[in-house]
């Protein structure tokens, strides 16, 4: 995936990656012959009205430019230009200036509240040696600009600005706390040197000595919005530089051979490789989601942003620059039409989770890349000072975090409901009255329809499912839910019933589905064995040939519920001499039969869920094989991942952000945590933000018929791993609490079973990068 998953999103990255390729080189930083073309090309007006010379879009057709153009490292004036008059375009005033923003004949400089990071202004001084111009910026000679530059008149304290110092534009925060868009006549600039040498950076002050026109005071605008507005447009930039990272890595892995093999076949180089993908489309779907929210909130100036006294989030602070909006600590503005800081919260998210990612990313890609990669004549180089720059300019992650973690304790929350057309309001008004008829039903009567209507697993083909489409499963979940009627959860059978519907036999389907849904049977898979886990085509277990059927023989392990079940789904070997994911043939077992020998394991955590099984010749008839004889292998990768929608709300087990965050409620709020606690809640909480703003992502893409990739294998990736890491934060924090003493060994298992994390990184790896597989 991109940043965009519709198809109008993915035909603008298309074609603004095709522009780029035609005339964009990262190396000419001094000049800027490109900004006619992307004007020409609508690119820097994409989120203004049309009215002010745009193209009626919004961030997140700007997001999903600048991330094609971050993939280009685009050096130049084109992403400060776009944030300032997104900037504008968000305040009650000087809206003049857009169209000229627009067209490119008007560029801009904008003074960050986390631009300190990034560079430092000199504090004024009599004998003050002259500013150094920033490489690629400024010609031998260049000094300070604007009439009280080199004199007494020069301002003490100069802010930070992404921009160049030529730039005709600049916005800034007055001494006030306003904000306001000056001309370059009435400000002092002063050029900075950065890491990235391919993106200006600028000291900038208003004169004090002139006053501010009133039609250039940016009305309603505040340090909160330049900050939430900069978190998504760079956080864009961010993730294309993430996504070159990726490509060149693996790409390189895929034809530098050291020890006779390509280096990509090598687990570590593999497992880096897909990580770099990982934090990629985390990122992503972070960005995309406060895209998201920022629109659906514009303007954003009025409200509350956040809420709680000690919210402030990353500002401009330190010896020689004041907080540009006067906003240190206190409520400031937000979105409006939000009522809990959905947009602070996305934006929070992003602002932990982008820079981050770009940096990572391009730090892996030196690292795969090698000695070639630290080379000045490499661009990685580059990618990498670009990313350091974003993640500078975008504010503390951690600080970010912290707001995460408060806004989350006081009770925001991003909603993850995908849009859905007017088509399915008839459809839901149809479903809304089947669901109150079922609530009014006494529980078994409930049940019984439940099974008889097809409402367990809709997806499927009636009359065992409702045939829903992927519009319709999304709106039945919504009914059910809405309605507070809890369907049953199948557990194991959930996986079993898609094969039977789709390779068993009309009286297979007949004798177990029924009951199958009203619970009456339950399930086990007898897949796993000692010697083949997540290699499960080593299997070993054994289907000889009988009269009338099969004898089975083998071991299986890791069995969940075995003991309580009916009937087991297994896979034996029934012609040992064919290709090892050949010969293979699914059977169903009944777990009462003669020869079937069912013993618990202990887990760590003193439960007892899993089982091993002994097969001891144990006779399962011809009518009990589901498909064809040797092609078991086929109808278990089906069982393994049937098709149904991924809805964005739907977790598996275990521990979630949102549980963290009630406890830290009960623990007294986040002023009972230590501020290195609060962060990495914070970035728990952004973390489980994105995983489930990931599977929003998917649902949407199977809602328009498009394939989403690689997002559903790093979505379960992801949410394994942070439902162990919110386990453990929580039992951190809470010791003495008998459920997350539970909790933090149970979720150990979470990256083990259903394949392990490293078998998931391969699968990544080999799939979504094709890196070559292990010989």
């Amino acid at each position: 995936m991109s940043i965009g998953i519709t198809g109008e999103h993915r035909a603008l990255a298309a074609s603004v990656h095709g522009f780029a390729g035609r005339n964009i080189a990262v190396r000419g930083a001094e000049h800027e012959p490109f900004r006619a073309a992307l004007a020409a090309q609508g690119l820097l007006g994409l989120h203004l009205p049309e009215e002010h010379g745009g193209q009626g879009g919004g961030l997140a057709e700007l997001s999903v430019a600048l991330e094609a153009l971050g993939e280009h490292c685009t050096p130049g004036s084109h992403l400060p230009t776009a944030l300032a008059s997104a900037i504008i375009s968000r305040g009650g005033s000087a809206h003049g200036l857009l169209p000229a923003l627009a067209d490119g004949t008007l560029t801009a400089a904008v003074a960050l509240p986390g631009g300190l990071r990034a560079a430092t202004p000199a504090v004024a001084s009599p004998d003050a040696p002259a500013a150094r111009p920033a490489p690629g910026t400024a010609g031998p000679g260049a000094s300070a600009q604007g009439p009280a530059a080199g004199d007494a008149a020069r301002p003490e304290r100069l802010l930070t600005a992404l921009g160049a110092p030529d730039a005709g534009l600049v916005v800034l925060p007055l001494a006030d706390g306003r904000w306001a868009a000056l001309d370059r006549a009435d400000c002092v600039t002063e050029p900075l040197e950065g890491v990235d040498p391919t993106r200006p950076l600028t000291a900038v002050a208003a004169v004090a000595a002139r006053p501010v026109p009133a039609d250039r005071v940016l009305d309603g605008v505040t340090a909160e919005l330049v900050s939430a507005l900069a978190v998504v447009l760079l956080g864009a930039e961010a993730c294309g530089v993430a996504a070159w990272a990726v490509t060149t890595a693996a790409e390189y892995a895929k034809v530098r051979v050291q020890f006779d093999r390509p280096i990509g076949q090598f687990q570590g180089v593999k497992h880096r490789c897909a990580a770099m993908l990982v934090a990629l489309e985390q990122a992503r779907a972070a960005v995309w989601d406060a895209a998201r929210a920022l629109d659906a909130a514009a303007p954003l100036t009025s409200g509350p942003l956040t809420s709680g006294p000690h919210v402030s989030g990353p500002h401009v602070s330190g010896p020689h620059v004041s907080d540009p909006g006067g906003t240190r600590g206190e409520n400031t503005a937000a979105p409006a039409g939000t009522s809990t800081g959905e947009a602070a919260l996305a934006v929070a998210a992003a602002g932990v989770l982008a820079a981050d990612a770009a940096v990572r990313c391009a730090a892996d890609a030196i690292q795969v890349l090698g000695g070639i990669g630290y080379t000045y004549e490499h661009d990685a180089h580059l990618y990498y000072r670009r990313a350091l720059s974003l993640r500078a300019l975008s504010g503390d992650p951690g600080e970010w975090a912290e707001r995460a973690a408060v806004l989350a304790a006081a009770g925001v929350r991003r909603a993850t409901e995908p849009d859905l057309p007017a088509e399915a309001e008839p459809f839901r008004r149809e479903i809304r009255a089947a669901v109150a008829s079922l609530a009014a039903e006494e529980p078994l009567t409930r049940l019984a329809r439940f099974a008889s209507e097809g409402w367990l697993m809709p997806h499927l083909p009636e009359p065992w499912g409702r045939a829903a489409s992927p519009l319709e499963q999304v709106v039945i979940h919504q009914e059910f839910r809405a309605a507070g009627v809890r369907r049953p959860n199948l557990a194991i059978a959930a996986w079993a019933v898609p094969s039977i519907v789709r390779y068993g036999t009309p009286e297979q389907r007949e004798r177990f589905l029924p009951k199958t849904f009203t619970t009456e049977i339950t399930w086990c898979q007898l897949f796993s064995e000692p010697g083949a886990g997540s290699d499960l085509a080593s299997l070993s277990t054994r289907a000889v040939r009988v009269e009338g059927g099969w004898s089975l023989s083998g071991q299986k392990t890791w069995n969940s519920l075995a003991q309580y079940a009916h009937w087991g789904i297994c896979l034996a070997r029934t012609d040992p001499d064919a290709p090892k994911h050949e010969g293979i043939t699914y059977f169903l077992v009944d777990m009462s039969s003669p020869g079937v020998t069912v013993r618990p394991l202990k887990e760590i955590n003193g439960d007892e869920i899993f089982n091993e099984v002994f097969l001891d010749d144990v006779f399962v008839p011809d009518d009990l094989v589901v498909g064809e004889v040797g092609q078991g292998w086929k109808v278990a990768r089906d069982t393994l991942s049937h098709e149904r929608v991924a809805l964005g709300d739907s977790w598996g087990p275990g521990s979630q952000h949102t549980d963290m965050v009630k406890l830290i409620g009960r623990l007294g709020g986040p002023q009972a945590l230590r501020p290195a606690a609060l962060e990495q809640a914070g970035r728990l909480w952004a973390e489980g933000q994105a995983i489930s703003a990931l599977g929003l992502r998917v649902t949407l893409s199977q809602l328009s018929g498009g394939d989403p990739g690689t997002a559903s294998s790093v979505r379960k990736l992801l949410g394994m791993r942070h439902s162990q890491a919110v386990s453990e934060f929580c039992w951190s924090i809470d010791p003495a609490s008998p459920y997350w003493n539970r909790m933090v060994l149970a979720t150990r298992a979470f990256t083990i079973g259903g394949g392990t994390t490293e078998i998931q990184l391969n699968i990544i790896a080999e799939r979504a990068l094709a890196l070559p597989r292990d010989p």
